[in-house]
């Protein structure tokens, strides 16, 4: 079994947050302008900053 390869779907990300300021949903993540649009052009780019916003995979991994 391989690595696991990053998800891109910003919507279940933990960077992915609400500004209040822009009043719209946007990657928390300082990210340089390159990858920044690399990500965003490419539909089959894997970010490498992905981070399941799910706190309860803490506990089903301490079980």
């Amino acid at each position: 079994m391989g690595k696991k390869q990053p998800q891109t779907s910003c919507d279940t990300c933990l960077y992915y947050s609400y500004d209040e300021d822009y009043e719209a949903y946007m990657c928390d993540m300082d990210m340089d302008e390159d990858e920044y649009a690399h990500l965003i052009s490419d539909d089959h780019y894997n970010c490498p900053y992905y981070q399941n916003d799910n706190e309860y995979a803490v506990v089903r991994k301490q079980m």
